[in-house]
């Protein structure tokens, strides 16, 4: 729960919140709710050995697009202070954003950084420093020349189509899965939420194998697709849904705790003005999930463009026609050409790292966000 602490100043103070609770930071005594009223009044005053004979009032007004907020004004001079509960919009990143701790100050600590730290040394920054060298080892002409071949520009253009369609449709069914599920209650929503993890937990090899078994020629529906004549399997369609499967669960698993804690008077006051539902959620429910669903938005993004084994199965690995630039990868290192490999996996590289740092402003804006 999201906590802040006001210094009461000297001369009268208005500051606008989002509030739910208010209390003292001494002694802990309650001194506003939300659900209290819905006009202005005088809530309790603070006992006299921490703020003495300082009046809180505060009333509650309506923005559109804000739901309920309330107003505290601070009318009589006094300094003490108020820690104020949950105020702000619910949801947001900001536990994403890390916090601060102390250096390491005996022995063991530090000797367990170390190790951490060479850990990750050893199998993240060396293999990754590996790329860059091996892909410019035969000078940067030849690591350019390697950007004009046909095929390893269709494998470029075929990863970016693969995340073209699997980024927005995965968006959009997290989103309408995620308001579902966390606003109502219905006879196997435990089943189904285990179901949104099975990506997660099933190996990419074995959901092309399932696709290939289901589209393939002897498939369950094969002899169907075959009488219309579309292709599924060794076809873009067969590595979209494989992209697509894997990629399913990131977008509805960031939204449901973000919903779950979401106030849901903020919506409930936007449909008393008279608000429909498209309204209510542009207005009210995505500014507050905004963090959340842009941060599964990214997670996708990267699951999409890294995709490896779904893909490879499904897709028949078809140098310039069904290779994305993983399977390029492979195809080209098992071939000898280990520059035009490396090539391809600095531009992944590349595409991780462009991805790490978008993911890092967002955290950053959201926990700047949630501070104010």
């Amino acid at each position: 729960m999201l906590r802040s602490t006001i210094a009461l100043p000297a001369r009268t103070r208005v500051l606008p919140i989002l509030l739910r609770t208010v209390q003292c930071h001494a002694c802990h005594t309650p001194l506003a709710s939300a659900a209290a009223t819905s006009t202005s009044g005088r809530v309790a005053d603070c006992p006299p050995n921490d703020l003495p004979d300082t009046p809180l009032r505060w009333s509650r007004i309506r923005q559109p697009g804000l739901g309920a907020q309330c107003l505290l004004r601070f009318q009589k001079p006094g300094r003490g202070k108020l820690t104020i509960m949950a105020a702000g919009a619910a949801g947001g990143m900001g536990a994403h954003s890390g916090g601060g701790g102390a250096k390491p100050a005996t022995p063991m600590a530090k000797l367990l950084v170390g190790v951490a730290l060479t850990y990750i040394g050893i199998m993240v920054l060396l293999p990754f420093f590996n790329v860059f060298v091996q892909a410019f080892a035969g000078g940067l002409g030849g690591f350019l020349e390697h950007f004009m071949d046909p095929d390893f520009l269709h494998a470029v253009k075929l990863t970016l189509m693969l995340a073209a369609v699997s980024v927005p449709i995965n968006t959009l069914f997290g989103v309408v899965a995620a308001i579902n599920i966390t606003r109502n209650e219905f006879p196997g929503k435990v089943f189904l939420l285990s179901l949104l993890d099975l990506p997660f937990s099933i190996s990419p090899v074995v959901t092309g194998l399932m696709l290939t078994l289901l589209y393939g020629r002897n498939g369950w529906f094969g002899p169907f697709l075959n009488q219309i004549g579309f292709n599924v399997v060794f076809a873009f369609t067969g590595m979209a849904l494989a992209t697509m499967f894997v990629t399913l669960p990131f977008v509805v698993r960031e939204l449901i705790p973000i919903l779950e804690q979401m106030d849901l008077s903020q919506e409930e006051a936007a449909r008393t003005l008279g608000a429909n539902d498209f309204q209510v959620f542009w207005n009210v429910t995505l500014p507050n999930i905004r963090w959340g669903l842009l941060y599964g938005v990214i997670l996708t993004n990267a699951r999409a463009m890294g995709e490896f084994g779904a893909v490879s199965v499904i897709s028949g690995n078809i140098m310039g026609k069904t290779q994305t630039l993983t399977l390029f990868v492979e195809s080209a290192y098992k071939e000898y050409n280990t520059e035009a490999a490396f090539a391809a996996a600095l531009l992944l590289s590349l595409l991780a790292l462009a991805t790490l740092w978008i993911k890092d402003k967002v955290e950053q804006m959201a926990a700047a966000e949630s501070r104010k």
